[in-house]
């Protein structure tokens, strides 16, 4: 995992304010949506998500900026307490630490279980040919191994608003079903707590899913509005009509007046994506469509339209 100030672009020493706006340019220049033929897009943005999980939050930030956490969020391993046990070798490199016969400064006893935890083994099972009762190891700050997945999922319009269950592969070949909430937006994570890479004496690591929605035939996601064009006829704008309108929840009966000019918006209120105890609403616009081929007795009420008729819609654009 790469830095999180560098990941977006901020000092360390950034406000919470520049560190916020940083995250919404960059999420919203590499939103999955906006690069779709990107494969890599999703990946970009849950890196995005990752570290403003970590910057974004002023007590995950100061755990970050003193060394208690990683890039990936995790806790990492600070050494042992004061000072390290008895019989470290001064300088560098590999350093030999001798349990047997005691503890050292600073310690209640328990090496073993610390070791077993570390390395996965019993204590005289250290690497690099570690001798019984002791262990080998970098004398440098112990990093967890990152034992989590990353994986995108890509959910309809409807199944984002209602929510839904549906099965994801891991990198494994591993298949899970999983649950997705009513509500989620393109950018959301879901965890699944344990479902990641396993290691001896390690927590087992959880599956992140990224969420992007799929763009809708018909309608255009405005926040909680959603927008679509109405396809009407010639004789449907000039006489009036009642026209069917898709919505989320099934189709409605839209008025439309006499003498209306395509381009009109209409709007459906409550029609849109429902947050909370309230909804968005659903904004159609009218377009004219006139019939495929030629109509020969449409030109000529045309021409004799135009005749008697005459106007021009264009008058005010000079």
């Amino acid at each position: 995992m790469r830095d999180p100030y560098e990941v977006l672009g901020v000092q360390r020493g950034a406000t919470a304010t520049a560190i916020k706006s940083a995250f919404r340019k960059l999420a919203k220049k590499h939103h999955p949506d906006a690069n779709k033929n990107d494969p890599k897009a999703a990946e970009r943005f849950a890196e995005l998500n990752s570290a403003n999980e970590i910057l974004g939050d002023e007590a995950k930030r100061k755990q970050f900026d003193h060394g208690e956490i990683g890039a990936d969020g995790k806790p990492r391993f600070q050494g042992f307490p004061g000072g390290g046990p008895r019989g470290a070798r001064p300088g560098g490199g590999f350093q030999q630490y001798d349990f047997g016969g005691g503890s050292g400064p600073g310690f209640d006893g328990g090496f073993e279980d610390i070791i077993n935890s570390m390395f996965g083994g019993p204590t005289g099972s250290g690497p690099r040919g570690g001798r019984r009762g002791g262990a080998q190891f970098d004398s440098g700050a112990f990093t967890a191994p990152d034992l989590d997945h990353n994986v995108a999922m890509t959910v309809s319009l409807e199944e984002s608003v209602k929510g839904d269950e549906k099965r994801v592969r891991l990198p494994s070949g591993k298949e899970l079903n999983v649950r997705i909430p009513a509500g989620v937006i393109s950018g959301q994570q879901i965890r699944l707590r344990g479902q990641g890479d396993t290691a001896p004496g390690h927590r087992p690591g959880d599956l992140l899913i990224t969420v992007t929605v799929a763009p809708h035939p018909v309608f255009k996601v405005d926040g909680n509005d959603l927008r679509a064009d109405l396809p009407i006829t010639l004789y449907e704008a000039v006489l009036g009509s009642k026209v069917r309108v898709p919505t989320l929840g099934g189709a409605v009966e839209l008025s439309i007046p006499k003498n209306t000019s395509g381009g009109r918006t209409f709007r459906l209120k409550g029609k849109g994506i429902p947050k909370g105890a309230a909804s968005g609403d659903l904004f159609v616009t009218t377009r004219i469509m006139l019939p495929d081929g030629n109509d020969a007795d449409l030109e000529d009420l045309m021409e004799k339209w135009r005749d008697v008729h005459p106007y021009n819609p264009r008058r005010d654009m000079g």
